[in-house]
């Protein structure tokens, strides 16, 4: 029965860089890292370990020739002869320590290099007691064979057991995969500051902060990137403009009618019998200039207005203070300085529409603001009213929803406009004072 482990992806996110260029380097430095491993562990563990055990080996068996010669030669003057042959032949500095002995059991240093195919070559060879120290001379390794009568020392320096080669080589894999990776890490920073500029430029105008269209620049693909979201910024602003313009057509065509209604009332004689008609007809007259301007109002929607850093404390206290000049009981909590950027005129008349519309509907309303996290200022509307049922209260944002007579159904939707248009929401929720609550988030 096979039993499969699940793969703990969470685990192997948790150390993956986040950023676009972070695992964008990290996948070429992956590759990489891998491909000079590879090259390292072939050709060190193939071909510069040969090499070492026929260096080894050679210096093996020049030692172990001396001490042939030294055994059938044993006058002092063919000993000498001798070490000076190993000298000139060999390049081994040689020499006789009489009635030395090789110490026995000396393990190398945690410091020193082990060379496994000269202790081969040695024991292969030479098959006499010897010892190998590495930390006496930086530029020579001691080699010391236990003779019948003496020690002999060999000096056999370090190049003669190693190919240069090797540093070379791990030198040039290690610059090149540092050149490449900066190179790399260039370049791809280049590209990525293109992204970062096109996702900032996206979420500014998301926010209604309008900061013109943004250069094209990086690969192909950004630059198409960059040039199609500036049309879309053209586009858009193109078409708020057309319906503002048009609602501002339709509005002015609308008055002038109204306009000659309100006097053809004005001048009718207001006799017992008409009085009540009139007093009808105005009625109806007002009313429809009311909707006409909340149309318009609804179709301007951000309008031309640019954002700026705004006090909204100052914006909230001009809202509560036209409600109490109304009559209203509006309470009001927020610090004494929220500044963040906002368009004041929009902001404004999206409180304002939340506020009469809890006013219209309650005795008691309470109006509080304050940050929530580092990123995000809350403002909510709190009432005493009815309330609304939890599965009507988002069809209580569509155009033309209203509960209340005479009441023209946007003055929700215009205030979730302007919030999301700021790159924020409002959500509806149960308020503390057992009425609706309405929350605002916006963004700093």
């Amino acid at each position: 029965m096979r039993v499969r482990l699940p793969l703990r992806s969470g685990m192997v996110k948790r150390f993956l860089p986040r950023s676009l260029l972070g695992r964008t380097l990290l996948i070429v430095l992956v590759p990489l890292v891998v491909v000079q491993a590879v090259a390292l562990q072939i050709f060190y563990g193939s071909h510069l370990d040969v090499v070492s055990r026929r260096l080894s080996a050679s210096v093996a068996g020049e030692i172990a020739t001396t001490v042939e010669l030294l055994q059938r030669l044993p006058g002092e003057a063919d000993r000498a002869w001798v070490l000076q042959n190993a000298w000139e032949q060999y390049e081994l500095a040689m020499r006789l320590l009489p009635d030395a002995v090789v110490p026995q059991g000396r393990r190398p240093g945690f410091l020193e290099p082990r060379n496994s195919g000269l202790v081969a070559a040695l024991r292969d060879k030479v098959r006499r007691p010897f010892t190998i120290d590495w930390a006496s001379d930086p530029l020579s390794v001691l080699i010391r064979v236990q003779l019948p009568d003496a020690v002999l020392e060999v000096e056999a320096p370090r190049k003669r057991l190693y190919a240069a080669t090797f540093y070379v080589f791990v030198l040039w894999l290690v610059g090149s995969s540092l050149l490449v990776f900066g190179i790399a890490t260039l370049f791809l920073r280049n590209q990525v500051r293109a992204l970062s500029r096109l996702a900032g430029a996206a979420e500014a105008f998301g926010m209604g902060r309008d900061i013109g269209p943004i250069k094209p620049e990086g690969a192909a693909e950004v630059r198409q990137a960059a040039a199609a979201f500036n049309r879309m910024q053209e586009r858009i602003r193109r078409f708020l403009q057309q319906r503002t313009e048009m609602l501002a057509g339709v509005s002015h065509d609308l008055r002038t009618p109204l306009t000659r209604l309100r006097l053809a009332l004005a001048v009718m004689p207001s006799t017992e019998a008409l009085r009540q008609d009139i007093a009808d007809m105005t009625g109806d007259v007002e009313e429809m200039e009311r909707m006409i301007g909340a149309y318009l109002a609804f179709a301007r929607g951000e309008g031309t207005e640019q954002a700026q850093p705004t006090d909204l404390s100052a914006v909230l206290e001009d809202v509560v203070a036209g409600a109490r000049r109304t009559g209203a009981d509006v309470a009001l909590r927020v610090p004494a300085d929220l500044v963040l950027p906002l368009r004041p005129d929009a902001i404004r008349r999206a409180v304002t529409n939340l506020v009469d519309n809890a006013c219209r509907h309650a005795r008691h309303v309470a109006l509080a603001a304050g940050r929530l996290g580092e990123r995000l200022v809350q403002v909510t509307v709190d009432d005493d009213g009815p309330g609304i049922p939890p599965d009507r209260r988002e069809d209580a944002f569509r155009p033309f929803e209203s509960a209340a007579a005479g009441g023209t159904g946007l003055g929700l939707t215009i205030a979730r406009d302007i919030v999301r248009a700021h790159g924020g929401d409002i959500m509806l929720e149960e308020s503390p004072l057992g009425g609706l609550r309405a929350r605002i988030q916006l963004p700093v």
